[in-house]
């Protein structure tokens, strides 16, 4: 099979899948998308494409409405690029902290004597203050948010975090010295720095507002690098403007935001480590091929999880809506061929089904009188066979 790329992608994951047999952007229908930032929006994507993977946790450049529609599974990469978010946000923070990059420049920039003595005599202009004894206020704790949090522990920082979606398989992750607030107006007005790691959808979309910037204490700094579009800029540049927050940093740029002296902006480098870019490569590479080879769906972002071992010799994988008896639809189609259904699983999420038939014998003809039957149905949205490898 051939997958295509876009982007500059990790050579281990791609090494990973030419092992694996595929062929990477040959000159023929692709069969799989494997894309880091590239917007997907702006693409065609052939009906050949069974997958759609993004080496990284963001997904906003890809069009999952229109796939999932057409059931197409898109994955990405959750906590692939996690500790790299977190070593820039805790840079973020020490340099909110400190005004070291003025520092440099000053530095940098000083002829005709000795650095030391002239810095000692303008000690007040790079003067910061520590971290220590100061409150981090962290939103989303997630897998980039839970490191970001107990590593400020480690630095003598009291530690806020907030998280409405916290479940049980995340929550063991954050050290039980993190506090929990309650609510998010509580973390805005104890916090001296709020660093948000949500992701990006219609429910979080200006997120921090200029109703949650008047919450934050004058003083507090903001760090967004989570995802652009989460903190409205505008509201944080008035906030700024008026002395109602004293720095803002984020990896996403803005017109808005440039030459306002109290913003420090990096281009979109928070994932962007060789470890990061490896581990985020070799993870959507195993998660291609489990889907392409044997149908199972790990971390999609748009049908459920399915991950079952191979036992059968034969599966077939149906994408469909998630509408009553499509269950019973799917088991007579099988019937009618006469073939005998060994095993039978099927999960939804929000609007859209995924079942997994598999089955031990196969006569001729039958294969296409399955597949036949099966996208004879009106919800169904794509199908997929796959036989055991020997």
């Amino acid at each position: 099979m051939n997958i295509k790329t876009y982007n500059a992608i990790s050579p281990k994951g791609l090494a990973a899948l030419k092992d694996a047999g595929y062929q990477i952007n040959a000159d023929e229908d692709a069969d799989g998308i494997l894309l880091r930032s590239q917007k997907l929006q702006n693409s065609d994507v052939a009906d050949s494409v069974k997958a759609v993977v993004r080496a990284g946790a963001g997904f906003n450049n890809i069009p999952v409405a229109d796939l999932s529609a057409r059931g197409i599974p898109v994955f990405n990469t959750p906590g692939g690029n996690a500790n790299a978010v977190k070593e820039l946000t805790i840079a973020a923070l020490i340099m909110a902290a400190r005004p070291i990059l003025a520092a440099v420049r000053f530095a940098q920039e000083t002829r005709g004597g000795d650095v030391s003595l002239r810095t000692e005599s303008n000690k007040g202009g790079y003067r910061g203050t520590e971290l220590s004894g100061k409150t981090l206020g962290v939103i989303g704790l997630g897998n980039v948010g839970s490191k970001v949090a107990n590593t400020a522990l480690d630095l003598d920082m009291e530690v806020i975090g907030y998280d409405p979606g916290l479940n049980a398989n995340t929550a063991w992750r954050i050290d039980r010295r993190v506090e929990h607030a309650s609510n998010l107006d509580d973390l805005l007005n104890k916090s001296d720095y709020i660093t948000v790691h949500i992701p990006l959808n219609e429910a979080n979309r200006h997120f921090i507002d200029a109703d949650k910037l008047a919450k934050m204490k004058p003083s507090a700094a903001l760090i967004n690098f989570s995802r652009g579009g989460i903190v409205d800029d505008q509201a944080v540049v008035k906030a700024l403007d008026a002395d109602k927050l004293r720095l803002f940093t984020t990896d996403f740029s803005d017109d808005v935001l440039f030459d306002q002296p109290k913003v420090m902006v990096t281009p979109h480098i928070g994932g962007s480590t060789i470890e990061a870019e490896d581990t985020s490569a070799m993870m959507a590479a195993h998660q291609m091929e489990a889907f392409l080879e044997d149908g199972n769906i790990i971390n999609s972002v748009n049908f459920p999880e399915m991950n079952l071992p191979f036992t059968s010799q034969y599966r077939i994988g149906v994408l469909h809506k998630n509408v009553p008896n499509m269950l019973g639809q799917i088991s007579k189609v099988f019937g009618q061929v006469d073939i005998n259904i060994a095993e039978l699983n099927n999960r939804s999420r929000g609007d859209y089904a995924y079942t997994l038939v598999a089955f031990d014998h196969l006569g001729q003809g039958q294969t296409e009188a399955i597949q036949a039957e099966l996208k004879a149905i009106p919800q169904v949205l794509n199908l997929h066979f796959y036989e055991k490898k020997a």
